[in-house]
């Protein structure tokens, strides 16, 4: 059984969704605030943290920011919020997913199986894929599954990992939107192509020599992304 923490300060919200979550056969454990949270983050080690973003005391992105200084623990934003900005300061704080208010369960359920999915599993690299790719100044080293970029180890959360191996497995390919939404996220028809160009945009900001102005990966407008070797 897995354990998911779900901290929510509306006692209405978080006492429905932890019964649709038992009901799936989870193991949810609740908190109404984000210092709460932090402390049962620390006391259970859950499988995936369920996190509203707008709390009583201290910020969702705060708390999300705490985890990721000890944990790669998936995280799905709960928000209201769908603007792009406040998307992007999630997942620069670490977070690997959202769920907008209200919430649909059969849709959090989908996101909650392909998030663990991804934990538990790593796709095969094509039969071809070295275990250490050089592009440009930036080095993947496959067997240790960490990125250096002249030498220095770049900290990338694992979805931003799994998001440039893609990349690196489809050198000078277009890859589309929904395409990296299936193979990165596991979702053929629950995703949102923001989710996408939030990440792309930090996995910029963390590879590219000028982020602003991109030559590793790059936009086909229209069309997706494309890595240039």
């Amino acid at each position: 059984m897995f354990t998911l923490l779900f901290i929510e300060d509306d006692e209405a919200i978080r006492t429905a969704l932890q019964l649709v979550l038992e009901d799936e056969g989870y193991e949810v454990v609740v908190a109404g605030d984000g210092e709460t949270g932090i402390k049962k983050f620390g006391q259970i080690n859950p499988d995936l943290v369920l996190l509203d973003l707008r709390l009583p005391d201290i910020s969702g992105f705060e708390v999300c920011r705490a985890i990721r200084r000890t944990s790669i623990t998936p995280v799905i934003m709960v928000t209201a919020q769908t603007d792009t900005s406040d998307l992007v300061n999630g997942f620069d704080a670490g977070a690997d997913d959202y769920v907008t208010k209200p919430v649909v369960p059969k849709e959090l359920a989908a996101r909650i199986r392909a998030a663990l999915r991804r934990t538990q599993t790593s796709e095969p690299s094509p039969s071809n894929a070295k275990s250490l790719n050089k592009i440009g100044d930036v080095e993947i080293d496959r067997k240790m599954s960490i990125v250096r970029k002249n030498g220095l180890e770049v900290a990338l959360t694992k979805t931003e990992y799994r998001l440039l191996v893609e990349f690196a497995d489809h050198p000078g390919m277009v890859l589309s939107r929904d395409q990296l939404l299936e193979r990165v996220w596991g979702y053929e028809y629950l995703g949102d192509s923001r989710l996408v160009d939030a990440h792309v945009r930090r996995l910029r900001v963390k590879v590219e020599t000028q982020p602003d102005e991109p030559t590793m990966i790059v936009t086909v407008r229209g069309m997706g992304y494309r890595l240039l070797n």
